[in-house]
């Protein structure tokens, strides 16, 4: 009797699921990027920081364009030129990677200029034993120098003493080169009432201060009189409390504000 062959089973090859491996190794690979991108940031080289990413994105995406991000690192190395809180880098200098606009350039070397004036005056102070009794300070808005009271006047009256006419002199030759900057001389007080036969008020006292000075520094035929002026602000522009000695001694004073040609923006 003819006996059929019986049918042989079929055997299965068992495979395992592989294809996990692929979003396993491209999330390795976006592991080591990200990782890459920190350590570049944590360097304080944001733009080397911002290359690197761009070079990965381009890289991983296939495309272009930068990783949008606002890099949290700051760069908060004391700038050494910086002097009296105004920057005197030189004038290719730049501010978190991004040029310094033509506004700016011209108000750093503008601060360059006001801080050496500044430096000037500063040197005459310390040979002359004056320290004590004038300051120099540079701002957004110019070079501003405070003369005590007591470096000028006696208490209470707006003649120049003869021993400062020769700080006054000083201070003129210096204002040569501010060019045609505008200079003011201002004069303050403290809250104190005075009334005598000179004065009626602080007010008449401190602008009779700022002109007799005033006239001193134009005897300096080498100045333009048309770059001065001259205002008293009697006792309300404080810089120190007047419930004080030693705060009312420091609003008697005398200012000479030079002004800015240029601000950081226009």
């Amino acid at each position: 009797m003819f006996k059929g062959r019986r049918k042989k089973g079929k055997h299965h090859e068992h495979h395992m699921d592989e294809t996990w491996l692929i979003p396993y190794s491209d999330l390795l690979t976006l592991l080591l990027a990200l990782f890459i991108v920190l350590f570049a940031m944590g360097k304080l080289d944001e733009q080397k920081a911002a290359q690197l990413s761009n070079s990965l994105y381009v890289a991983f995406h296939g495309g272009s364009g930068l990783f949008k991000y606002e890099s949290p690192v700051k760069n908060t190395v004391t700038d050494p030129n910086t002097k009296n809180g105004v920057s005197n880098r030189s004038n290719n200098a730049t501010d978190n990677n991004y040029p310094i606009s033509e506004a700016g350039k011209r108000f750093e070397e503008e601060s360059r200029q006001l801080s050496q004036l500044a430096e000037k005056l500063n040197n005459y102070l310390i040979e002359n034993n004056l320290s004590g009794q004038l300051k120099t300070e540079l701002t957004e808005q110019g070079l501003n120098i405070t003369i005590d009271e007591k470096a000028l006047f006696e208490s209470g009256k707006a003649d120049i003493l003869p021993a400062s006419r020769e700080l006054a002199k000083k201070i003129s030759q210096l204002l040569e080169e501010v060019g045609s900057r505008e200079v003011t001389i201002s004069g303050h007080t403290d809250n104190l009432p005075i009334k005598n036969k000179q004065f009626n008020s602080n007010w008449d006292l401190s602008t009779s201060r700022a002109v007799n000075f005033l006239d001193v520094i134009l005897e300096n035929k080498k100045l333009d009189p048309s770059h001065f002026k001259a205002t008293g602000y009697g006792e309300y522009r404080p810089v120190a409390d007047n419930s004080t000695a030693e705060g009312r001694a420091k609003n008697r004073r005398v200012e000479i504000t030079i002004e800015r040609l240029y601000s950081k923006t226009e």
